[in-house]
C-alpha cells in the first residue's frame, strides 16, 4: 500500500491556497473543451458556485413525500434555482420546455429501495442525454460497497461516452449505512471519482475537515443535502459546506419537504451565492415563510 496508516497525519492539503483554473470559473475546467465548459457554465454561475434542486428520489424512492406531484410541487420552483437533477422519464413527461435551466440527468439505475441498492447499471445512453439537451449526466458510485466495481465502471463509461460529446459526468457517492461519512472516507470516494474522469462530484458533508475533502478533489464538489434537518441545521450545514470549499449544494427533501419551499431556496441562495451567514438566511426563511419554524 503507497499510503501506509501512518503516514496519514503528514498529508498536506493547502487548504488556505485555492486551486487555481485558468481561463474559466468553474474548478479543474480550463483545460475542457467549448462543450463541456459551455455545459458547465449552465450549472454553475460566474461565481464558480451552483444551486441544484434534486427531484429525482423516484427512480428508486417511487412517489416520495414531497413529490408526489412534480408538477404542483417542483415546476413552480425551477426558476428559481441554477439547475435541476431528475430522471429522464420526469423530464420528458412534467418539465415545461420553455424553462431554461441546466439539467442533470440521472443515468443510472437498477434496485428499488426493495433491494441491495448497490447494483446499479447504466439506465440511458448519452445519446439520449444530448437529444435532451442536458448540463450533465450524473452516475451514482458505490466506494466500498458490495459491487463496487460495477459502479466504476458505470462511471469510467459514461465519462468515456460524454468525453465524445461533450456532455460532463457528475459522480454521486453513495454512501450506505454501513459506511462511515468521514473525511477519509469521503476523500478517498470524491478523489477516486474525479482520477475517473468526472468533472463534478456530488457528495455528503461532514463535520470535521470537510475542507481536505474539497482541496484534495481537483473537480467541484457539490454538497448532498441528504435527509431532511431542521430549517437552521440544513442552513448550517450549506454554509459551513461553501465556507470549506464546496462548489454549490444539490438539496432535494431539505427544499421540498418545507412548509415554504420557495423561500428555502431563497435563504439556500443567499448562502451559496451571497455568502450569507446561515443565522441570517434563517431569519430570511422564516421572513418570507411567515415564520414557519420546520
Amino acid at each position: 500500500m503507497a499510503d501506509l496508516e501512518g503516514n496519514i497525519s503528514a498529508k498536506q492539503y493547502f487548504v488556505d491556497t485555492p486551486q487555481v483554473t485558468p481561463g474559466f470559473h468553474v474548478k479543474g475546467a480550463g483545460n475542457l473543451d467549448f462543450g463541456m465548459k459551455h455545459r458547465l457554465g449552465r450549472i454553475f454561475r460566474s461565481d464558480g458556485r451552483t444551486v441544484m434542486l434534486a427531484f429525482d428520489h423516484g427512480y428508486f424512492q417511487g412517489p416520495t413525500s414531497g413529490l408526489e406531484r412534480i408538477d404542483l410541487n417542483i415546476v413552480p420552483l425551477a426558476d428559481d434555482v441554477d439547475a435541476l437533477m431528475a430522471t429522464r422519464g420526469v423530464i420528458r413527461s412534467l418539465i415545461p420546455p420553455a424553462i431554461d435551466k441546466a439539467l442533470v440527468l440521472r443515468a443510472s439505475g437498477g434496485p428499488s429501495i426493495l433491494k441491495e441498492l448497490s447494483d446499479e447499471r447504466l439506465a440511458m445512453t448519452i445519446d439520449d442525454v444530448v437529444r435532451i439537451d442536458a448540463a450533465a449526466a450524473a452516475v451514482q458510485v458505490f466506494i466500498g460497497g458490495e459491487n463496487e466495481t460495477q459502479s466504476v465502471h458505470n462511471l469510467t463509461q459514461l465519462v468515456d461516452a460524454g468525453l465524445g460529446v461533450g456532455v460532463p459526468v457528475m459522480g454521486v457517492t453513495a454512501v450506505g449505512r454501513e459506511l462511515t461519512r468521514d473525511a477519509r472516507y469521503l476523500g478517498l470516494a470524491t478523489r477516486i471519482i474525479a482520477e475517473l474522469g468526472a468533472q463534478l462530484v456530488k457528495t455528503y458533508y461532514c463535520e470535521t475537515d470537510f475542507e481536505q475533502v474539497t482541496s484534495a478533489c481537483p473537480v467541484p464538489i457539490i454538497m448532498a443535502g441528504g435527509q431532511k434537518l431542521p430549517t437552521i441545521d440544513a442552513l448550517m450545514m450549506a454554509s459551513r459546506a461553501i465556507q470549506s470549499g464546496a462548489s454549490g449544494v444539490d438539496m432535494g427533501r431539505n427544499i421540498f419537504q418545507r412548509v415554504a419551499p420557495s423561500a428555502m431556496i431563497t435563504a439556500v441562495n443567499a448562502v451559496v451565492h451571497e455568502n450569507m451567514s446561515a443565522a441570517d438566511a434563517h431569519a430570511l426563511y422564516r421572513e418570507l415563510s411567515d415564520g414557519a419554524t420546520d
